[in-house]
């Protein structure tokens, strides 16, 4: 062991709202027990909103700007002092403190991790108060939403999609959830009627647009439906509206006019344009919730 007292995480990667007042840092460890523990001290700290896990993910959503963070042993050991955004070199600076084993988390841990530009540390372990310092790229939110991948013969919607989403992950577009949404059993349906989104956190918009082609031709490519649908959505969070949609979507038969009004009034790229376009869109507003949105929100003993 070259370090036995260092467990790098795998990735560490900020997703920044339009007006630079709002972060997600999402953390990708390699030790989850050593991650829980960071969540539980992590989420007393004052610039910390909320806190979740997806999958092996654990999300941070933060205010941007300084803040005051005072650490006690045992009780917050740990914490995110501040997250602040610098404009002109499209990057984002985030100081963790700890003591003890919670210092070397702050420090050498996450300073080796995938996704972080540059950093500043200063000495961790033993009894010490430690500071680590990382600079990831600035990144923006892109979901891809599709249905109707698939056919009664062959084909699974949310197989394709998760490889096509680890085909084209990369650096500048990376690949950060999928869920897959239970809509409303209509006639059209292939069997079970799921649509899914896929999240990636862009470094530009040049990255998004090749993204977006990347996705598109692979579904070209692999798809056996002619419906399938493909949208675009760009921000850090979706709006009231399309959750409105996706809670139409799940309860009853949406038309292809009431979509294409959501898609206008939601600014969504409509990429592939067959009938699986209505279904992608209730997908959106489930972003990063695999675990509810697979949930039926229809009656079940109707069918």
């Amino acid at each position: 062991m070259k370090d036995p007292y260092t467990v790098p995480y795998k990735g560490i990667y900020a997703i920044c709202d339009e007006n630079e007042n709002e972060a997600e840092i999402i953390e990708h460890p390699d030790c989850f027990g050593g991650a829980a523990w960071s969540l539980h001290h992590y989420a007393k700290s004052p610039a910390v909103t909320r806190v979740r896990t997806v999958g092996e993910y654990v999300r941070y959503t933060v205010q941007i700007g300084p803040s005051t963070l005072e650490l006690k042993s045992s009780v917050a050991a740990a914490g995110i002092e501040s997250v602040v955004c610098d404009r002109s070199k499209n990057e984002i600076q985030i100081t963790y403190m700890g003591i003890g084993g919670g210092g070397v988390g702050a420090t050498k841990c996450r300073a080796y991790a995938d996704g972080v530009l540059r950093y500043e540390i200063t000495e961790s372990g033993g009894g010490k108060t430690a500071t680590g310092k990382i600079f990831v790229p600035k990144r923006k939110r892109v979901l891809i939403a599709i249905d109707d991948t698939d056919s009664c013969d062959e084909g699974a919607t949310w197989t394709l999609t998760h490889n096509i989403a680890k085909a084209v992950s990369c650096a500048d577009a990376i690949y950060l959830s999928q869920a897959l949404v239970q809509l409303y059993p209509v006639p059209e349906k292939t069997q079970n009627c799921m649509s899914t989104v896929l999240e990636f956190g862009c470094t530009s918009d040049t990255a998004k647009e090749k993204l977006v082609a990347d996705v598109k031709e692979l579904l070209l490519k692999y798809s056996v439906s002619k419906n399938t649908g493909m949208l675009v959505y760009a921000g850090f969070d979706v709006t009231d509206d399309l959750r409105e949609y996706s809670r139409l979507g799940r309860t009853r038969r949406v038309s292809r006019e009431q979509m294409l009004d959501a898609a206008e009034r939601n600014n969504i790229e409509i990429i592939l344009d067959g009938n699986g376009v209505i279904g992608a869109m209730a997908a959106f507003a489930w972003f990063a919730q695999p675990v509810d949105s697979v949930k039926p929100e229809f009656d079940i003993h109707s069918f």
